[in-house]
């Protein structure tokens, strides 16, 4: 079994991404964003969007009532549907999810986020943002047996029943830890991880798993919670990571092939 993890870059190829999966011959999972779309769709409803910075230098979404209201109708509703009918056509049994549903992503709200305000660090306490703690693997269990692919993306929600906002890379460590998972594709709109951001021949084409914390201080933007993710996941047990190009033609077998980045 294989999780695969595509961004949500707006030039992500899902047909391509289709036609690849369904030539594999492993089980697959897939997770999902929908930032592009997200960000276009909250234009039109004249909704802004707001990015708290840690003091560590992170970065997340402030994630309001109306902020979730509009994630969910975007991830787990417009999108989410896009990619199954997608992959229908190719011929993959896909079934969309949201991290909500049968509380396949567990997780527990943040009490405070600590947010960097020009010089001064602000408490926020009414964010909709969480982790996810543990996956329903019974249900994973239950559709992968029956022959369907499971497409995942956000909200997860909280034992209470509150629909949380998650960061879908570090999501990925905790399935891979609870369902035993040892390899992960992650495709985005670039060749690979690359060491200066929007540089293509800065892509680093091989890191050993035990250099990934000076890669790791050297990031920055959302490589940098990839890296994040990456680092957890390898905690959890993962043993072979590929970072690949999802605008290509056979994005998840050319980054098996090491056409990308490979962690290892």
């Amino acid at each position: 079994m294989i999780i695969i993890k595509a961004g949500g870059g707006k030039y992500i190829n899902w047909n391509y991404i289709a036609q690849d999966i369904a030539t594999l011959n492993e089980q697959t999972i897939i997770v999902h964003g929908a930032n592009a779309a997200f960000k276009e769709i909250s234009q039109k409803f004249g909704l802004s969007e707001k990015i708290i910075q840690s003091p560590s230098g992170h970065t997340s979404r402030y994630t309001d009532n109306q902020t979730m209201e509009l994630l969910t109708m975007v991830y787990s509703g417009l999108i989410n549907k896009k990619i199954v009918s997608c992959l229908q056509k190719h011929g993959i049994n896909a079934v969309g999810l949201s991290g909500a549903d049968g509380k396949l992503w567990l997780g527990k709200k943040k009490d405070a986020i600590l947010a960097k305000v020009g010089s001064k660090t602000k408490l926020i306490t009414d964010s909709l943002t969480g982790k996810v703690e543990s996956v329903n693997t019974k249900l994973i269990s239950i559709l992968t047996r029956g022959g369907f692919t499971p497409v995942i993306t956000i909200p997860a929600i909280t034992d209470s029943g509150e629909l949380i906002n998650v960061d879908n890379d570090r999501a990925l460590a905790v399935m891979a830890r609870d369902l035993k998972v040892r390899t992960l594709v992650i495709l985005f709109e670039a060749p690979g991880f690359m060491e200066k951001l929007d540089d293509p021949s800065s892509k680093v084409s091989h890191i050993d798993i035990e250099d990934i914390d000076k890669f790791l201080e050297k990031s920055e933007g959302r490589m940098k919670k990839k890296l994040l993710g990456v680092t957890e996941a390898i905690n959890a047990g993962v043993t072979n990571i590929y970072f690949g190009d999802g605008r290509i033609k056979n994005p998840v077998s050319q980054a098996m092939k090491g056409k990308g980045t490979t962690i290892n």
